[in-house]
């Protein structure tokens, strides 16, 4: 008696019941641990009792019988399956059964309450079910601000109708980039600009589409044309843009290079926020460096860009470009590609037409990422006189 009282005592803190199964398909036996997990005396259970009363539907129970005494007869092996018991109260339990043979003629049923983990689940389920419908309601969004974004962008087809031998790299990290480009031209001079935003993704995004605002009013409403004057003007405009608010100062900004090429002579005349350039002249690569000053971010500091002037000769070439191609990391030791590699892949490029160009470059990128993650957006422009 010592020893039921105490088995039962261990099958309540386990939530685990012990049922007999006749090969008639009628219950021999039930554990005391009915009680606590369903509410039912085990006496009440014995016999078909056990297919009616915890059930939710005789056919339910009848279906249940059915498929453990096929079992019994195919001599089949321990099986495990679960389904839902009905409570006294009327609740529910999920029980998970473990069903082997108990001697010729007995199935012994092994059940154990696993109510909490399928509310977990159904919990999880839901919670991943959230989870995929905001990232699809945020991927759906993104792609809506794509086409927005490509709206303003230009296309390459344009950036040939300025530069008949012409390539533009354009990679966003995200859906949407912080990287932007501008082709210009007015009677005397056709501009070229790369311009990487603070950030990327949307924050980026938003930043193109301010950097589209200002690019717009200084050159085609002021119709300012030396580019030193340029960058200064875009640093005004930027700050008037963003910095509305007399109780905040944003810290965001831009990179800019920017070129102007003389439609008669061929002079260029380059400017750069905080960004270089590269040129190809007699197979020799040439790096052009901007100011140490970005657009925008230093709100109130006087800040000098210069212009450099080169004169340019048929078959020269004009690279400009954002940090995203530098900064990817890769290669055998996970580093960024850095400048001087891709310093290197230019130089490698200088015999290819500017297709075969941006198509090597556009290979040695994904060469050098391999399987890693795109770092930052990537922009790459190359024009050939």
């Amino acid at each position: 008696m010592f020893a039921i009282d105490v088995q039962d005592q261990i099958l309540d803190k386990l939530n685990t019941l012990i049922v007999v199964l006749n090969n008639d398909g009628s219950i021999d036996y039930v554990s005391k641990s009915a009680q606590t997990l369903l509410g039912y005396n085990s006496a009440e259970l014995i016999g078909n009792n056990w297919w009616e009363i915890t059930r939710f539907s005789k056919p339910e129970g009848e279906q249940v019988k059915g498929k453990i005494l096929s079992m019994l007869k195919q001599q089949a092996t321990t099986q495990i399956f679960e389904h839902e018991l009905k409570t006294s109260s009327g609740g529910r339990k999920w029980i998970r059964w473990n069903v082997s043979f108990l001697n010729e003629g007995q199935l012994i049923g092994l059940g154990h309450d696993i109510t909490e983990t399928k509310a977990n689940e159904k919990r999880l389920l839901q919670t991943n079910k959230q989870l995929l419908d905001q990232h699809k309601d945020i991927t759906d969004s993104l792609y809506y601000a794509q086409r927005i974004q490509q709206s303003i962008l230009q296309t390459s087809e344009q950036l040939q109708s300025f530069f008949s031998e012409s390539f533009l790299l354009y990679k966003p990290k995200d859906i949407v980039s912080g990287d932007y480009y501008w082709f210009y031209e007015d009677d005397s001079y056709r501009f070229l600009a790369a311009i990487d935003c603070t950030g990327h993704g949307v924050p980026g995004a938003m930043m193109s589409m301010v950097a589209n605002s200002i690019f717009k009013e200084v050159f085609i409403n002021k119709k300012l044309t030396d580019p030193s004057l340029i960058l200064s003007g875009l640093d005004l405009e930027l700050d008037r843009a963003i910095n509305t608010s007399k109780d905040a100062t944003f810290n965001d900004g831009m990179d800019v290079a920017l070129i102007r090429i003389d439609k008669q002579t061929n002079e260029l005349v380059f400017s750069g926020a905080f960004r270089n350039i590269h040129i190809t002249q007699n197979n020799e690569l040439i790096e052009l460096k901007g100011s140490r000053y970005p657009i925008g971010f230093y709100s109130g500091v006087t800040k000098y860009f210069e212009n450099t002037t080169v004169s340019l000769q048929k078959g020269d070439a004009v690279y400009l470009y954002t940090d995203g191609f530098i900064d990817q990391f890769g290669g055998e030791r996970n580093k960024k590609l850095n400048k001087s590699n891709f310093k290197e892949l230019l130089k490698t490029i200088l015999d290819m037409s500017l297709e075969e160009q941006e198509a090597f470059l556009d290979y040695s990128f994904n060469n050098w990422k391999q399987h890693n993650e795109q770092t930052d957006d990537v922009l790459v422009i190359g024009i050939k006189i």
